[in-house]
């Protein structure tokens, strides 16, 4: 792992730990030019009155429906260092578990709500008299409400029908709001629930002077389009704000909150890497890797993303994950390049295959250039890094070693960089070097692999093409033959 300067990187890495952070195979570089246009978002949506996208409020929801994902056991401690972690972050409000789960759980709302954070604190709810006392008495700043409403959960839950559940939401929010606490009600299972149903329930909840309705995709069930619909059509019918929550069940869920503030809603629940009941809802990261595609300058400004990482990881230990390799962001394989054309491309400008400022996110970029789909850009760069001067003609040849090794047995940079070194210093000696240290069979299968190489490079009709992934022939040097 070649060194990375510390202002690049803010002192992080990609990836979650040896398993599959190990950098051994990859370097790290800055480039000459931005990552981004400087100029006008070309990525921007196409804005309307009701977009909220450059206007939005997170509802973190790790230490409600972060608890419930199978392998999370948060103790007091913990959720205090996760809730002080979301405050600093940025996120709006932090959502708590139920005070009536049990008696640990009350003890941790009082706890969370006197830590004097700048981000509100709330706690969720059954939309019931007895619950919303007791979330009153814990001291947070608001209580989120909530209620089935789909036929599924009517029926098969809590066993009531509409006319109660509009009398009692009417009820309880009226108690909130006469304690001075926010006041959020939510549909449960919105997108199975009856249309008419929900509008004349949130426009009964509206009348009355609730903060927040909220729509649930409790099950995933939802598209984009679905959502937009929903969203647009409830936006028609309350003034007050609009709520978001959905489950990724079917692999939806960042899609659909982004479309649910196209369409006018002004909050977003989510959890830190997604984590919550089945698969969980909408990932902190990942939100924050759409949004900062679509207003860049409002997520910078309102969010501490370099936290990010550190967030990611704090959680993903307390319930004993790793973080996947492909998570938005913080993933081992982010801001990874591997192929020799896009390396070419990223060297160059890093806009070509990223839409993603890593540095925004105190994260770096990395060329895998110890395989097989190296090109010659990248062995150029690295070799640059090494302060090793050589002609592209030199750079080329060695690069044609570096892949036929590559495709005999996995690479380290190690390898590659012994490849580099030597190959430049048999340039000038009298005595060559082994490139690299091979066994007899290695030796054979090396020899083979770099004659086909070159000849697959004479066919070629362009021997120009240096930005694919396939090197040019190049004279034979003194330093052809691995002794």
């Amino acid at each position: 792992m070649c060194p990375v300067p510390e202002e690049e990187t803010n002192g992080h890495r990609n990836g979650n730990g040896a398993a599959n952070g190990d950098r051994s195979d990859y370097q790290a570089f800055k480039t000459s030019q931005a990552s981004r246009p400087q100029s006008s978002n070309p990525y921007a949506p196409v804005q309307d009155f009701l977009s909220n996208v450059s206007n939005f409020k997170i509802i973190e929801s790790t230490l409600r429906e972060g608890e419930q994902f199978a392998n999370a056991f948060f103790d007091t401690e913990t959720k205090i260092k996760i809730a002080k972690a979301l405050d600093e972050f940025g996120v709006d409000y932090i959502e708590l578990t139920s005070p009536a789960a049990s008696e640990q759980s009350r003890r941790d709302c009082e706890a969370i709500a006197k830590l004097g954070l700048r981000a509100k604190t709330l706690t969720h709810v059954r939309c019931n008299m007895s619950d919303a006392k007791l979330a009153v008495e814990t001291g947070v700043d608001g209580v989120d409400v909530v209620i089935g409403t789909s036929s599924h959960l009517m029926e098969h839950s809590h066993g009531k029908d509409m006319t109660y559940i509009k009398k009692t939401a009417i009820e309880v929010i009226e108690y909130v709001k006469s304690q001075g606490k926010e006041i959020r009600f939510s549909s449960e299972d919105s997108f199975r629930s009856d249309l008419v149903d929900l509008l004349s329930l949130y426009s009964a909840v509206d009348k009355i002077g609730v903060n927040r309705v909220g729509i649930a995709d409790t099950v995933g069930c939802a598209t984009p389009r679905q959502v937009y619909d929903l969203v647009r059509t409830l936006r028609g019918v309350v003034s007050c704000d609009i709520e978001t929550h959905f489950h990724n069940d079917t692999g939806c869920a960042i899609a659909n909150a982004y479309c649910a503030l196209e369409a006018g809603a002004t909050h977003i629940d989510t959890s830190v890497i997604g984590i919550g009941e089945r698969n969980g809802i909408t990932p902190l990261g990942g939100l924050m890797a759409r949004m900062i595609v679509a207003d860049r300058d409002y997520v910078k400004s309102k969010y501490k993303l370099e936290k990010l990482k550190e967030i990611e990881d704090l959680v993903a230990e307390a319930v004993e994950i790793n973080v996947p390799f492909n998570n938005p962001i913080t993933g081992f394989c982010a801001f990874t390049h591997k192929a020799g054309i896009h390396a070419k491309a990223i060297l160059n400008n890093p806009s070509t295959y990223e839409i993603i400022t890593p540095s925004d996110f105190g994260m770096s970029r990395y060329v895998h250039f110890a395989s097989r789909l190296t090109g010659w850009n990248a062995i150029k760069s690295r070799a640059e890094q090494l302060g090793l001067g050589m002609t592209d003609a030199q750079i080329k040849a060695v690069t044609v070693k570096i892949k036929a090794l590559a495709d005999i047995r996995p690479l380290a940079i190690d390898d590659a960089d012994s490849i580099i070194r030597n190959f430049h210093f048999n340039l000038s000696a009298d005595k060559e070097r082994d490139l690299i240290e091979l066994s007899h069979e290695e030796k054979k299968a090396f020899a083979q692999k770099e004659m086909e190489l070159k000849n697959e490079a004479e066919r070629s009709i362009d021997h120009n093409a240096d930005g694919q992934a396939e090197v040019p022939s190049a004279k034979k040097t003194k330093t052809d033959i691995v002794s």
